[in-house]
């Protein structure tokens, strides 16, 4: 079995004005969250999708997809978690207690304000993940990357050809996942906000799976611009 994460735990601080979660803004003739639930409902490799919101939205959540996904695959929602870890911890739960779990089922976790994820990112994530145990979405860097350790002045400048940008999904078989959560100290668990970066610190293997650098995370009002032209020019080619 696959099941794909929604994660949509965000609170949009970062929208300027907006009181509104990025999630449920609108985008084109609809929410941006029901953009990206629709990618993974279409998707034949997705047996179930799970949206995880925080509380006060899950009625609107649900609402929005009794209103804009036909009937048919199983779409459920339930509270996410106070940090990205725990909302990935609550993911776990949920489908354990209501799925039939076995060394090979997958869980394919993805941002919520990433409408514009393609089938063949979503469909190399699930082989990814069966193969390997472990995948990130990523694109190589094309900007030169550079630390600082007091955010005052460079620390170091790493070598551009080795870095990439972490995008979404990121994807697992989900009983090894669980494993390694397990494994992890509370100051680990208190620190660590990349479900990949888990696997690293454990030095378990992660592989990548290449992105689209149009696959954009919508944070800031300039990426609401940016994700609109994306989609006029979908439909226009459509």
């Amino acid at each position: 079995m696959v099941i794909a994460a929604v994660f949509a735990g965000g609170i949009g601080s970062r929208m300027g004005n907006s009181d509104t979660p990025k999630q449920y803004l609108e985008l084109g003739s609809k929410p941006v969250i029901i953009h990206t639930i629709e990618k993974f409902f279409v998707n034949d490799r997705i047996d179930e999708v799970l949206v995880l919101c925080p509380k006060p939205w899950i009625a609107h959540t649900r609402a929005l997809i009794e209103k804009y996904i036909p009937a048919g695959k199983k779409v459920s929602v339930t509270e996410g978690g106070a940090t990205r870890n725990g909302t990935l911890e609550n993911a776990i739960a949920y489908i354990e207690k209501n799925y039939e779990v076995d060394e090979n089922t997958v869980i394919v976790t993805h941002d919520a304000v990433r409408p514009f994820i393609t089938h063949r990112i979503i469909e190399e994530n699930v082989e990814a993940a069966l193969k390997y145990g472990a995948c990130d979405t990523v694109i190589p860097a094309t900007d030169t990357i550079v630390e600082s350790e007091n955010g005052e002045v460079i620390s170091a400048i790493p070598n551009r050809k080795m870095m990439y940008q972490g995008q979404t999904p990121q994807s697992f078989r989900l009983l090894e996942l669980k494993s390694v959560i397990a494994s992890l100290t509370e100051d680990e668990k208190a620190v660590l906000t990349d479900a990949c970066k888990i696997y690293t610190i454990k030095n378990k293997p992660v592989y990548m799976v290449d992105g689209e650098v149009f696959n954009i995370k919508i944070t800031f009002p300039y990426d609401m611009k940016v994700a609109d032209t994306l989609l006029k020019g979908k439909e226009k080619d459509a």
